[in-house]
């Protein structure tokens, strides 16, 4: 599916191909609560980073936070690529799997299917004021799922 994205400024404007374009997974980390701020965790999809096309690519920044890593604060690997006008989140990139870009679902214009059921990962570290809207089926993970988005998917038929 051809996914169509863009900031809230309309400066940077993105599309991309996915075979995953089912919101998956809202992740509650302290990073990505505090990047993407809507209800204190992000929604990311996947795409094939080789088909990222970016219009208004000089206005885009990247942003890796510090973590914990052996006792000592280091650079995150993970990028998280947002408007330098406007701020918005609009997609992330981690070059441990080059193949892949994982844009925010709120940076999607494109309409999206809606998911038969959600991944909610992260919970242990979620703020305390957050209570996750869960339903029944939803898959809930104190820390990252071993399962990939790809799994979810051929596990749901998509």
């Amino acid at each position: 599916m051809q996914l169509e994205g863009s900031c809230s400024c309309g400066a940077v404007r993105f599309s991309l191909e996915s075979r995953e374009p089912v919101p998956y997974q809202r992740c509650y980390c302290s990073i990505c609560r505090k990047a993407g701020g809507a209800g204190g965790y992000a929604i990311n999809l996947g795409g094939d980073a080789a088909t990222l096309v970016v219009e208004g690519r000089e206005h885009t920044r990247v942003y890796r936070a510090m973590v914990e890593h052996d006792g000592q604060r280091v650079q995150s690997r993970h990028e998280r690529h947002f408007c330098g006008l406007c701020g918005s989140h609009l997609w992330a990139y981690n070059d441990r799997w080059p193949e892949l870009v994982h844009p925010v679902a709120g940076a999607i214009d494109t309409p999206l299917p809606v998911p038969p059921e959600r991944t909610h990962l992260m919970l242990g570290s979620k703020a305390s004021w957050i209570e996750p809207d869960l339903a029944p089926g939803d898959r809930c993970f104190d820390g990252y799922p071993d399962r990939s988005l790809a799994t979810w998917h051929r596990e749901h038929g998509w």
